[in-house]
């Protein structure tokens, strides 16, 4: 039961559908769009993009305001339902506006034939017509009312507009289609309005009144008449529609399973979510297996039986795994245990597989598997894995030294050479090619196992995190080294080649990557200059596939796209304002740790009397520079106080590089909320340089010397936040 805001437990799309009142000139509106199974990971976005495509459509067509449009998702089915849509739409009065007066009407004021066309055009009387002032003068004009047109109708035209709308991965044809590409095969269509049929038609397939059962355990064509007696007939025929529903049958199943026999089940919220969108009535079952397979590696059996089976593991009370595995079947029940013994079956063939290739591949030692990447290309233009290693390894030595210099003495250049140099080895292994979803963490068990230093082993393992930002980062300073190492290398040179992600497209994952650096650095504090890394990976690249020349539009190009990734980091992950983003990224972002202690200094800051105001101010300057045009031909080397005219001005002068002294002590100890609070005090001299100097003075000297003035301001006390990018609050 998932709980709203207020703590009370949120109603299910059931309970908010039953509670809307009918009203008379409404009807509920049920649309379900019956097919082939649709592949699980894809039902709950494809429903929610049903639900932005139909609220659209609705709106637009004038048949619901503000009505709650639900859908929902099973695997042979995508469902939309809305309990109050008008049966008619509302009619619209409009005003039409014709021909000046002076052309419709002559100067005793009788009506014109441009008055009579006018009139006739919308099939009123001259009588009808009335003037309207414009900026232009005096036109005539008409009122027209359009009447609505039935709910039916329109719903028959906007339906499979809409369906064809759903954005998927990929599409396909199929006979009778059509020309409409759809997931999978489109073989019933249930379309309703106050329980009517709607008449429209879908991909060649006739909108009707009858949903279809289970496949195997119900029936065939089912009649139903509106969203509550659809959910009613389904649930008889052994499907269960609702996701809530499916979601909660399945976790008190396998709860009371696990913990009939003193375990429980391995938590894993992605496999949950899963089963939820195999199944349209699912049902778990335990099965167990031969206990000597828990001598491989947890991770290899849990791989095994997550990956390819969709099996849940079963932990003991201590943790430990326990020969056992809890299975989601689509099925009412397995009364004579006939699909537990196929799937224990199964999942033993599968572990046997796992043991021999865990046995097999450490005949040899995992080092000695680095020459046979020279025969696994990475990318064409970009190389061999083994061109890879050796870059990721020279990347990884770099920034060990980085951080070793500036004082994390943790950071070992040894061990980060020793873990890059084995992070892509599992890649040319038996288990990898048969499991491959374990790249990385094999290698890691490999290396385990045949002593590897445990800050190595743990690097290899984890090198390939996070590939999310709900994931971990690596757990160890060397991994988080190879880790950024191996993504940066991918960045750097995927741009080289003309690979840069574009639109939906993006085969080597570099937004994940770029996700994953950032991450890395804000979680672990890393002091990591961006360019310089990019640059250091740049050089990595050329030298290592000699054919490309990293160009240093191509680095800009890289440190954008973390900039901006980091962005999105700051805005929607951490919760920063975007002005307060923007402010300080536009003072400098090479450093995304100092960055994000920037933002948080502004954050705390802007709302003190003085800041906001300042920032306006700022804004100001930054116009009146921009106004002066090239800075080239006013600026002065520098401010010459023997110009001065204005007391105003002098005071400034002083009160600026008094506070620039202060600001530069606070920020060479990362003290930014102390020299904002400074920069802030300077708000009177500024006012006060505003109310009493004329910036653009006629005599040259001193207007060149007042822009330098303000100017020096600008870029003296822009090195933390740009103030001109923050957005005051309105009062």
């Amino acid at each position: 039961m998932k709980l709203a805001a207020n703590g009370k437990a949120k109603p299910s799309a059931k309970e908010r559908q039953e509670k809307a009142a009918p009203t008379p000139g409404f009807a509920e509106f049920f649309l379900e769009i019956g097919c082939e199974e649709i592949p699980a990971g894809m039902i709950a976005s494809a429903a929610n993009e049903l639900q932005v495509i139909l609220k659209k459509y609705l709106g637009l067509e004038r048949l619901i305001e503000d009505e709650e449009v639900i859908t929902f998702g099973a695997p042979r089915r995508l469902v939309a339902t809305c309990a109050r849509v008008r049966l008619k739409q509302e009619d619209i009065r409009r005003e039409m506006t014709g021909p000046p007066k002076s052309a419709a009407f002559d100067k005793q004021g009788a009506p014109t034939r441009v008055a009579e066309g006018f009139a006739g055009k919308y099939g009123v009387g001259v009588d009808k017509l009335f003037t309207v002032n414009t900026p232009r003068g005096e036109y005539v004009a008409v009122e027209q009312t359009v009447s609505g047109r039935r709910a039916a109708e329109r719903l028959g035209e906007i339906i499979p507009r809409a369906i064809a709308e759903i954005p998927w991965p990929k599409t396909m044809y199929w006979t009778g289609a059509a020309g409409l590409r759809f997931i999978r095969p489109i073989r019933w269509v249930v379309a309703l309005l106050g329980g009517q049929k709607v008449p429209l038609e879908v991909g060649g397939v006739p909108a009707g009144t009858a949903t279809s059962g289970h496949r195997f355990l119900g029936k065939s064509s089912i009649p139903v008449s509106a969203y509550k007696d659809y959910l009613a007939k389904l649930e008889k025929n052994y499907v269960l529609a609702l996701p809530e529903e499916r979601r909660e049958k399945v976790e008190k199943e396998l709860s009371a399973l696990a913990s009939g026999k003193g375990f429980r089940v391995n938590e894993d919220a992605g496999l949950s979510e899963l089963v939820v969108y195999l199944n349209e009535y699912p049902t778990a079952i335990l099965g167990g297996f031969d206990p000597e397979y828990l001598e491989l590696p947890e991770e290899i059996l849990l791989t095994v039986m997550r990956g390819h089976q969709k099996y849940f593991g079963v932990r003991r009370r201590d943790g430990r795994l326990a020969p056992h595995f809890l299975a989601v079947i689509n099925l009412n029940r397995d009364a004579k245990g006939l699909v537990c013994a196929g799937h224990e079956r199964v999942l033993r063939a599968r572990f046997a597989d796992a043991r021999f290739f865990w046995e097999v591949d450490q005949r040899c030692r995992l080092a000695d598997y680095l020459p046979r990447l020279a025969s696994v290309t990475f990318q064409a233009k970009l190389g061999s894995y083994a061109d890879k290693v050796e870059r990721m390894r020279a990347l990884s030595r770099w920034l060990a030294e980085q951080w070793f210099a500036r004082g994390i003495h943790e950071a070992r250049v040894a061990h980060a050479d020793r873990a890059a140099e084995l992070a892509k080895c599992d890649l040319v292994t038996g288990m990898v090619r048969e499991f491959t979803e374990l790249q990385g963490i094999v290698g890691g068990l490999y290396a385990k196992a045949q002593g590897e230093p445990e800050e190595v082993y743990w690097a290899v393992y984890d090198h390939y995190r996070p590939t999310g930002l709900d994931e971990p980062t690596p757990r160890n300073l060397t991994g988080a080294t190879v880790s950024i190492a191996d993504k940066l290398d991918t960045l750097v040179g995927c741009f080289a080649v003309g690979l840069a992600p574009t639109g939906s497209s993006d085969p080597f994952g570099l937004r994940r990557a770029g996700l994953g650096i950032v991450k890395i650095i804000l979680e672990r504090k890393l002091p990591v200059s961006l360019s310089e890394s990019i640059n250091a990976a740049a050089r990595g690249v050329s030298g290592y596939a000699p054919r490309i020349q990293v160009l240093p539009e191509v680095e800009k190009a890289v440190f954008d796209f973390l900039i901006d990734r980091a962005r999105y980091v700051f805005l929607e992950r951490e919760g920063f304002a975007y002005d307060e983003v923007n402010a300080v990224i536009a003072a400098g972002s090479d450093d995304l740790v100092d960055a994000r202690d920037r933002i948080v200094a502004v954050r705390e800051i802007r709302k003190t009397r003085n800041f906001e105001p300042l920032a306006v101010s700022f804004k100001r300057v930054r116009k009146i520079l921009e106004k002066a045009g090239n800075e080239k031909s006013w600026r002065f080397p520098a401010v010459r106080p023997e110009l001065f005219q204005e007391e105003a001005e002098r005071n400034l002068h002083a009160a600026a590089r008094r506070t620039a002294q202060e600001a530069e002590g606070h920020k060479k100890v990362r003290g930014y909320r102390e020299a904002l609070q400074g920069i802030a005090k300077l708000r009177p001299e500024v006012d006060e340089f505003f109310d009493r100097v004329l910036v653009m003075a006629d005599q040259e000297e001193i207007r060149r010397n007042r822009l330098t003035l303000l100017s020096e301001l600008l870029s003296e006390f822009s090195t933390i936040a740009d103030f001109s990018e923050i957005v005051a609050s309105e009062k």
